[in-house]
């Protein structure tokens, strides 16, 4: 009998694995500086007075005693509560149309239900505006009632929120076997328990989902608020007034944490959601194929009828009080609110600004994005590093851009931080703007990672190829079509949104965004629908040339996949 001694076997890196391990710290590196000693600064100058000092809990007790900022979180809390509640069944069963109907055009109200996406929150404010304001031509259909204050804020964010709410039950419903319909159709199932025991069932974490989603984009988004809001206070305005209006930093700091409690529980009920969910669709599910049914497919026509006309209504009247000389008195054509150097001093220039942040944080993001979610999903080594960079990647997600761009002001205006060289600059534009989409992009390359079969490195490793070289000639070819959504998702998140830069900005970097709220607040509605408008077209115009590029690049790159 030959008997082996147990000998120490020692743990040897490769190259490939020492490579992995660095791009896995850098990533961890990039999200402590960038995300999490901002968040640190931010907590510990809620315990501080103006002047530095510590004071505990004082600036939290002075909170809850003034009952103007105590009443904008009850305000935020109800208004997002209200809103979640009309858009989610609002959004599951237009959803419910386009994958469980036979009706016609379901590519024609899917591009217009996406629109919002591509505007500011702004424009459906603005639009509300010309419609039921002071001024509105149809203000005598509120009865006496303002359109200023929680009705224009719910009505804007319906509208904002429900296409973020219509992409996840459109997939939640989307993967469905049609074998139990085929069973419940022979068990005789009425249509109302088929309902209730197979589709809602199916789509019920999505469900979840969409609510928790739509809950935090209503509670930290500042431009409606800012724009309809009138003297109704939710805590997205608090914390502007506080920071720019008083200059009162610390306060400022509290109201961003408060913001963050309720942004925090709902992005843990949804992690929490998305655990507990199982896999409906198995090896053998046979894709459902809705049938045409009358009865069912007319009526839901004429819902996502109704639906796509308000949501053109709302962006075709931004667009006409974009063009009109002088609302309500003078009705008549004009450009000249085009002409922004007339109403605010950065012009045209806050337009070229947007362009700049959005193409570098596309261009830088993207690419930084799929190569540390490339690290973290290979890496062999540094297991407790690694998951540390995975628990940090999806934190931004349950930071609002408030609070986030109130703690760079704290973080990188420290006279003691060497990156303050960034403040100011647009590249805290860029920085911040990528932190705080990072998440999105960093789960869909994730997916797409997942679904590529490790053997490729393998093979890689077998035949002594660095792992770079397969990642350059393999893996980024066949994933070009993720990478390419990432960096459009990140141009046109940096085009559009407000909170994560209003408190970043310089003279020479306003973006339009801001540029749409700061022509507002001086009372010009025209020209800020009109930088609205510009930033729509924008946004509409690279999301066509994304189509044509992605077309392009699948009969380029994935070639593979039609063999």
């Amino acid at each position: 009998m030959t008997v082996i001694a147990a000998l120490p076997v020692r743990c040897v890196w490769s190259g490939d694995d020492r490579l992995l391990a660095a791009v896995v710290v850098c990533a961890s590196l990039f999200l402590l500086i960038a995300l999490v000693l901002p968040l640190g600064t931010l907590f510990l100058k809620s315990f501080e007075d103006q002047q530095g000092r510590f004071v505990g809990l004082a600036n939290y007790v002075r909170y809850v005693e003034t009952p103007g900022l105590a009443d904008s979180l009850w305000n935020s809390l109800w208004t997002a509560g209200l809103t979640t509640a009309l858009v989610v069944p609002s959004a599951f069963v237009f959803a419910y149309a386009l994958t469980r109907s036979a009706m016609p055009g379901k590519g024609m109200f899917r591009a217009v239900a996406l629109i919002p996406i591509l505007a500011p929150s702004l424009l459906p404010a603005l639009a509300l505006i010309y419609l039921f304001g002071n001024q509105g031509f149809l203000r005598s259909w509120l009865f006496g009632g303002t359109i200023y204050g929680p009705l224009g804020i719910i009505v804007s964010q319906v509208f904002y929120t429900f296409p973020h709410a219509l992409l996840i039950l459109t997939a939640a419903l989307s993967g469905t076997d049609a074998r139990l319909y085929e069973a419940a159709e022979a068990l005789r199932a009425s249509r109302i328990r088929v309902m209730r025991t197979v589709t809602l069932p199916t789509a019920r974490y999505g469900m979840v989902s969409a609510a928790f989603v739509v809950f935090t984009l209503v509670i930290t988004d500042f431009g409606i608020p800012k724009v309809i809001g009138g003297s109704f206070s939710v805590l997205a305005t608090e914390v502007y007034k506080q920071v720019v209006g008083q200059q009162n930093f610390q306060m400022g700091a509290v109201v961003g944490v408060v913001l963050m409690v309720p942004a925090i529980i709902a992005f843990a009920a949804d992690q929490w959601a998305q655990r507990r969910q199982v896999a409906v669709v198995g090896a053998r599910a046979v894709p459902y194929v809705p049938k045409p049914r009358p009865g069912r497919d007319w009526p839901l026509f004429a819902f996502c009828l109704l639906v796509s006309c308000l949501m053109l209504t709302l962006v075709g009247i931004a667009a006409w009080g974009s063009l009109i000389k002088f609302w309500p008195w003078n009705l008549s054509f004009t450009l000249d609110n085009y002409a922004f150097g007339n109403f605010i001093s950065a012009g045209w220039g806050s337009w070229s600004n947007s362009i700049q942040l959005a193409f570098w944080t596309a261009l830088v993001g993207a690419p930084l994005v799929f190569v540390f979610a490339y690290a973290m999903d290979r890496a062999r080594v540094l297991g407790p590093v690694r998951d540390l960079a995975r628990f940090l990647a999806v934190v931004p997600l349950a930071v609002p851009g408030l609070v986030l761009g109130i703690a760079y002001i704290f973080f990188f205006n420290a006279a003691a931080n060497p990156l303050g060289f960034l403040y100011g600059t647009l590249g805290i534009l860029v920085l911040n703007s990528m932190v705080h989409f990072y998440t999105v992009g960093h789960l869909a390359s994730m997916t797409q990672l997942k679904s590529l079969d490790p053997e490729f490195e393998s093979v890689s490793a077998s035949l002594k190829v660095p792992i770079w070289r397969t990642f350059a000639a393999v893996t980024v070819p066949i994933s070009l079509p993720v990478i390419l959504d990432v960096a459009i998702y990140l141009f046109v998140n940096a085009m559009t949104t407000v909170s994560a830069v209003v408190f970043l900005y310089s003279p020479a970097t306003m973006p339009a965004s801001v540029a749409v709220v700061q022509m507002d607040e001086a009372g010009f509605a025209s020209p800020a629908a009109a930088m609205a408008t510009i930033i729509l077209l924008t946004s509409a115009a690279v999301k066509g040339l994304h189509v044509r590029l992605d077309t392009h690049l699948s009969c380029r790159s994935q070639a593979w996949r039609r063999r």
